[in-house]
């Protein structure tokens, strides 16, 4: 059982609230059997005792799903229980438990009122029963209090975490429509060039077609045709691989493979392109080149200007491979935790790839993109 979650998650949202408490509350009733049986301190309860004190437990299995109703229950068996004066720590179990509910659950002003009435009830009971007994009205006392408290601080820690889970998911969803609204603006720079290209090679082909229809050149003319299908086809699969794209302005040129030299070289890092005669895809070497960028600023932000950083990028069976790694040492700022990370992924995603990061063996920390040519469909 992991009881930091149990600590930090609403008690009200766990799973199986009812089965956990009435399972608790079994275990509660047989702890307080034993100390009724085997504490000497006060009377044995008699039957109408061990009614009271077992009947004080059945109420804790529904305890999250109404805090107050079952404190009152509570307190309506264990306050004549006190009064016939049977061994009094047997019930506490059962009354903390409801009394560290309730302040967990509620708000502070209901605690307050809750800890006085409690407070009132308990120590009328006790001068009634024990009028001399100065020191016992204290204990009784100290407990209600240290319970209230501890209830209130464990609900004022869960508020503590849910704001800080809820700012945490918040940037890292500002942070992956960033790299989207990225990624459209490549998109925006990827259709105005095939359309322009589009554009060209149809002019080409009416040119050939109207000049000079007697001398019409069918080799000329089909080949501009097949240009502009293939642009179209190339297009349409840019399209279809981007994902939740947003209207966006240009934002300078496109970046491809062609521009990394510069990115490393500006970082300082060693650069390795094998790709041969292959063909990348636009939207694949402007994904590739998003990818490094991000991942050299990751490395020069968490381990210096001096850091040792390598960039390897090939081609292995129809898809770009990139490949990112430095010497210096991984911190929680360049881990799956990392906002960085969100936006590789996603952009690794709009072209059909897959990414990973982490930390090397025997140090430092990796990034590895493969990156496919064909164009896949990929889930939003």
């Amino acid at each position: 059982m992991d009881f930091a979650a149990a600590f930090t998650r609403d008690p009200q949202a766990a799973p199986y609230p009812v089965r956990c408490d009435a399972t608790a509350a079994a275990v509660f009733a047989v702890l307080s059997v034993a100390l009724a049986l085997t504490v000497d301190d006060g009377r044995r309860p008699d039957l109408l005792g061990w009614a009271l004190l077992l009947a004080a437990h059945i109420p804790l299995a529904w305890r999250r799903k109404a805090p107050m109703p079952v404190l009152i229950a509570v307190v309506a068996c264990v306050a004549p229980y006190h009064a016939l004066d049977f061994m009094h720590l047997a019930p506490i179990p059962a009354s903390m438990t409801a009394l560290y509910t309730v302040a967990s659950t509620g708000r502070p002003k209901r605690t307050v009122i809750v800890g006085s009435a409690v407070t009132s009830i308990t120590l009328t009971m006790q001068l009634f029963v024990n009028p001399h007994e100065l020191v016992e009205l204290l204990r009784v006392s100290g407990w209600v209090i240290a319970m209230l408290v501890f209830g209130a601080s464990i609900r004022l820690h869960r508020q503590l975490v849910a704001g800080v889970v809820e700012r945490a998911e918040r940037e890292a969803e500002r942070k992956v429509t960033e790299e989207r609204l990225r990624i459209a603006r490549d998109l925006h720079d990827l259709l105005a060039h095939s359309i322009t290209l589009i554009g060209v090679q149809t002019s080409v082909a009416a040119h050939i077609l109207v000049a000079d229809p007697d001398r019409l050149d069918r080799e000329t003319l089909a080949r501009s045709l097949d240009q502009i299908a293939e642009t179209c086809r190339e297009a349409r699969g840019e399209v279809r691989t981007t994902l939740d794209v947003l209207r966006a302005a240009p934002e300078g040129p496109l970046p491809d493979l062609a521009s990394l030299p510069d990115l490393v070289r500006s970082s300082g890092a060693d650069l390795a392109v094998w790709t041969g005669e292959a063909r990348v895809p636009a939207a694949v070497g402007a994904a590739a080149y998003r990818i490094v960028q991000e991942s050299l600023t990751n490395a020069v932000r968490h381990g210096g200007p001096d850091v040792d950083v390598r960039v390897d990028v090939g081609v292995v069976e129809e898809a770009l491979t990139v490949r990112v790694t430095n010497g210096g040492v991984a911190s929680l700022g360049t881990s799956d935790r990392g906002y960085g990370i969100l936006g590789m992924r996603e952009r690794a995603r709009s072209v059909g790839g897959t990414l990973s990061a982490g930390p090397r063996d025997g140090g430092g920390f990796e990034v590895t993109a493969v990156l496919p040519f064909a164009a896949k469909e990929v889930a939003a």
